[in-house]
C-alpha cells in the first residue's frame, strides 16, 4: 500500500492524494448525518433518563 502511495505521489506532481483535505458532497453529507446521529441518540439518552427519574419521583 505504501508503495503504491509512493507511486502516485510522484506520478500526480503532489496531486495524488485524493481531495487534498476537502470532502466531496457525498462525504460532507455523511459525516454530517453521522454528527446529528450521534447527536440524537445522546439527547434519547438524556431523555430516558429523564423518564426514570421523573417517574422515580411519582412513587
Amino acid at each position: 500500500m505504501l508503495c503504491r502511495w509512493i507511486k502516485e505521489a510522484n506520478e500526480a506532481d503532489g496531486q495524488a492524494f485524493r481531495g487534498q483535505g476537502k470532502l466531496s458532497e457525498e462525504q460532507a453529507e455523511i459525516r454530517r448525518l453521522r454528527d446529528e446521529n450521534k447527536r440524537l441518540k445522546m439527547e434519547k439518552e438524556i431523555l430516558k433518563k429523564a423518564a426514570l427519574f421523573f417517574a422515580q419521583e411519582t412513587k
